[in-house]
């Protein structure tokens, strides 16, 4: 030692510290780094991915690679500060206590904290470079490992620990909520919006999404030829659900455009009208989404209606109500919608009381309690707690609604304000 030059010393002392840096962001990046996005780079061909996927299947080698190579190089630091305080101030207990504090100094600074700061901001871009020398590290201590690694079973056998089954990564759907929540500007908002909605698709039922009976165009059987032939010239709907008598007695789904291309042809009998109608399709109430999506994909039927426990009918629901829930709307507006929710220019909202609060939260991004009724009348039923008449206000989880038309002992027509700060 004493034949080697101060400078070289000095240098050497730097290169350790520069080493124990690299152990230290190394371990942090690889640890730190996000498993989905290592294995898409790996499945595009990222060399430096796949070695750093490889090194993170075995994380116990890794870890001991990079630990033993790190305590190494920290221990040869100390030992080298020690034969440079003796070179220069002999054997002076003052000046080798400072100098040791000098280089913990050092090693905290810029060997531990610094590198794996810089680590934990950028795995992503870290882990596939230090992967190169890590894999030749493994390879190259590989009987060093194995060794240490013998003792470190046993101790986890000793303990009863089994970290194979602790490092298993699975993802449930609220880990993937929270990974979407997350995602930011790294994801389109659209997209976003989308994937949070089929997240939600198993929650939401067929009752939250399906056309009130109320709002259901039909045909009456019982009614007049002329009755009958009108409703379907004048009709906006591609089907119409036909009943006898009472809206319950459903006897079938008539699709519009084909019918009309008959009645050019040939004159109305209601005999053979019955004919043309095809069966019904119902589904249960409280059917969720994502299983009626199903359903429907499996039966072939775009169009189905939702009864009760008692056959009583509750509404009709299409593949096309269901893609909107995820999606967002995208049909035209219909003729006799007449800018139905939309902004006044007050600021205020003018309302159909059918609307179900979905739709609104959805539309017009309002926060309106989904965990009671599920329309904007059943809403404000529930909190008058009396039938409703026109010119009634209420505040309903900060928004000002007015009653403006009741018709049928439903609330028509309303007007929500935007929401005001609650206090």
């Amino acid at each position: 030692m004493d034949s080697i030059p101060l400078g070289a010393l000095f240098g050497a002392l730097v290169l350790l510290l520069v080493l124990s840096a690299f152990f230290s962001g190394s371990e942090t990046s690889m640890m730190a780094v996000n498993r989905y996005r290592l294995k898409t780079l790996s499945k595009s061909g990222h060399r430096g991915a796949q070695l750093a996927e490889k090194l993170l299947a075995q994380t116990d080698k890794l870890l001991s690679a990079i630990l033993i190579g790190n305590n190494l190089v920290n221990s040869a630091a100390a030992a080298l500060v020690t034969v440079i305080v003796f070179r220069l101030f002999g054997e002076s207990e003052l000046a080798l206590t400072m100098a040791t504090l000098l280089v913990t100094f050092l090693i905290l600074v810029f060997s531990e904290v610094t590198p794996k700061v810089i680590g934990a901001s950028w795995p992503e871009r870290l882990s596939p470079i230090v992967s190169y020398p890590l894999t030749f590290l493994v390879k190259l201590l590989r009987p060093v490992i194995w060794f240490v690694n013998l003792f470190v079973q046993a101790q986890l056998k000793l303990f009863r620990l089994n970290p194979s089954a602790a490092s298993e990564r699975s993802m449930g759907v609220e880990e993937l909520r929270t990974v979407l929540a997350e995602s930011g500007a790294l994801l389109p908002s659209q997209h976003h919006s989308i994937l949070t909605n089929l997240f939600e698709l198993e929650e939401v039922t067929v009752d939250d999404a399906m056309l009130p009976r109320s709002q259901i165009e039909a045909i009456d059987l019982e009614a007049e030829s002329e009755e009958i032939l009108h409703q379907l010239s004048t009709s906006h709907h591609a089907r119409l659900l036909v009943y006898e008598g009472d809206p319950n007695n459903v006897i079938g789904i008539l699709h519009v455009r084909r019918a009309l291309a008959r009645l050019q042809e040939e004159a109305f009998d209601i005999d053979v009208f019955r004919t043309w109608l095809r069966e019904p399709y119902y589904i249960p109430s409280g059917t969720s989404l994502y299983i009626q999506l199903t359903q429907f994909q499996v039966t072939r039927h775009s169009l189905g209606l939702v009864v009760d426990e008692y056959g009583e009918l509750l509404g009709l629901i299409t593949v096309v109500d269901i893609l909107e829930e995820i999606v967002g709307e995208f049909t035209a507006v219909m003729p006799g919608d007449h800018g139905a929710n939309k902004r006044q220019p007050d600021g205020t909202f003018l309302v159909d009381g059918a609307t179900s609060l979905r739709e609104l939260n959805r539309k017009l991004k309002m926060q309106l309690p989904l965990d009671g009724p599920r329309t904007l009348n059943g809403l404000l039923l529930e909190h008058l707690e009396a039938m409703p008449e026109a010119g009634v206000s209420v505040m309903i989880a900060g928004y000002p609604v007015e009653v403006l038309q009741v018709q049928d002992r439903m609330v028509k027509t309303a007007k929500v304000g935007p929401r005001r700060a609650q206090q």
